[in-house]
């Protein structure tokens, strides 16, 4: 059993995509891979065939080594509820909450479920694509670390480390790096990947030369930056919009503070007839065809956000010009009467007055609702699949008209005059016809399929080509086959 792992000398280097790229390429060669991630920061996760809950990036990676994601692969999970406090999840359950200094000493008891994770992967997998977090170098959060050299020392494995060129700076991020780490991490660190390069390498040639001199490391490869590459992100909202041959339907989604599981908008970014964009904080809120209001991990605080934004005037006038109204789980409460959180689940205790399109209550209970689901529109009876995150239950006449039958209970809402539509359900358009189905209720009459699946396994392919021709993956895999290295 062996197992690497790809750090990054800041957030957003390219680790998930290196990590994804990797098991991909991996996995293609017949090789019996698994990812992993200690732990994990983002508001974006996946239900796993175990019932549990995980970084919807480990979930790609999953997917990268044609594997259903399990809980192991991601054994701490951080989703943010205000800037200080978090809902923590071990090994695909809710633990508590938490703020950051109550975290921060409990990481030694978390360790233990991450390496009890861990060791159980091994024990299925002959390699592990470990991804760190963050950076190795964050001093301030060094005691007690799980998610990069802590995990490496305990787990005594190699260390490969990924900078960002786009960015600018890559040789003093790495260096920066490496000397900030103990002399054992350093020893543990074999190398680079230096990620996101555009232009000629040849004028990049005499920096890689000084870079392996000046550490003694190997430069495993220099990836290129790819254009258009639209993958489930980590948590940031990305903004690139591709061109569109014919934009018919107009969507706009608020941005909210907590927004969890924007990645259900990936497939509407990339449909060829539909226009997405995210409204940021005082931004002004454009005309449109549909508003989508999103998953939310703290529902309350986003919906008085929303309140203070002009979101609840704006949705009125955009519904008396015929506009339409999604709601997605956090979103779909957002369109009912009241949203009660009596024992602050996802903050305070609270109970707030909703937007009132829909004749509906939201209670907040203990136990979240972790599912992955397959039905059919009531529409038109067209399959549908998907997955539930979510603690709130909601009541009301609303729910007398639902959207989806899944497996004979009904799902969601649809106004009568089929403006107003909400559901629990997150990654309703990943599949081909529920995506056309439902952008057909949406206003999309003649709209085209577009399948998220299969552009997903592209890219991922797309990935893995990109690896195997800019890096050593020969030296790599020798690295691999080396086993877990002793420090020296």
């Amino acid at each position: 059993m062996a197992t690497l792992m790809i750090q990054g000398t800041t957030s957003d280097a390219g680790k998930s995509t290196v990590v994804a790229a990797l098991c991909r390429a991996l996995a293609r060669r017949g090789v019996s891979v698994a990812p992993f991630k200690p732990q994990n920061m983002a508001l974006n996760s996946a239900v796993t065939e175990d019932g549990g809950e995980i970084g919807r990036s480990t979930a790609l990676q999953a997917q990268a080594c044609y594997l259903a994601p399990h809980s192991d692969m991601n054994p701490v999970l951080l989703k943010p509820e205000t800037d200080r406090g978090a809902q923590v999840i071990l090994r695909g359950k809710v633990h508590g909450h938490m703020d950051a200094l109550d975290y921060h000493a409990y990481k030694r008891t978390a360790k233990e479920s991450v390496m009890a994770a861990w060791q159980a992967l091994e024990n299925r997998f002959d390699v592990i694509i470990a991804e760190g977090a963050g950076s190795p170098a964050e001093i301030n959060l060094r005691e007690g670390d799980i998610a990069n050299m802590g995990f490496a020392e305990a787990a005594d494995c190699p260390v490969i480390l990924v900078g960002d060129i786009d960015r600018g700076g890559v040789f003093a991020q790495l260096v920066g790096t490496l000397a900030l780490l103990s002399e054992s991490e350093q020893a543990r660190t074999k190398g680079f990947i230096i990620n996101r390069f555009r232009g000629d390498i040849a004028l990049l040639k005499p920096g890689l030369e000084w870079l392996e001199e000046r550490t003694g490391k190997t430069v495993f490869g220099t990836l290129p930056y790819l254009q258009g590459l639209l993958l489930d992100a980590e948590d940031s909202i990305g903004l690139t919009h591709a061109e569109k041959a014919s934009q018919t339907l107009n969507v706009i989604v608020p941005a909210l503070p907590r927004i969890s599981n924007h990645t259900d908008f990936d497939p509407l970014r990339l449909h060829p007839q539909v226009s997405l964009t995210f409204v940021g904080p005082d931004q002004p809120i454009p005309a449109a065809d549909v508003v989508i209001l999103p998953g939310s991990k703290s529902t309350a605080s986003d919906l008085a956000w929303l309140k203070q934004q002009g979101w609840d005037n704006a949705i009125q006038r955009h519904l008396r010009y015929g506009g339409k109204v999604l709601g997605i789980c956090g979103g779909f409460q957002m369109l009912g009467e009241w949203v009660d959180d009596p024992d602050g689940l996802e903050g305070k205790p609270v109970k707030v007055a909703g937007l009132g399109l829909l004749p509906l209550t939201t209670r907040m209970l203990a136990g979240k609702q972790l599912r992955n689901v397959r039905g059919v529109t009531v529409a038109e009876g067209v399959t549908v699949t998907g997955y539930e995150i979510h603690n709130g239950v909601s009541e009301g006449q609303a729910l007398n008209v639902p959207l989806f039958d899944i497996e004979g209970r009904p799902e969601g809402a649809v106004s009568e005059d089929g403006q107003i539509i909400g559901t629990y359900l997150h990654g309703l358009f990943d599949h081909p016809e529920a995506c056309q189905a439902l952008l057909k209720q949406l206003g999309l009459v003649n709209g085209e399929q577009s399948d998220y699946q299969a552009h997903r396994e592209r890219e991922l392919d797309r990935l893995a080509d990109m690896l195997e021709a800019h890096i050593d993956i020969e030296a790599v895999i020798a690295l691999i086959d080396a086993g877990a290295l002793p420090s020296q």
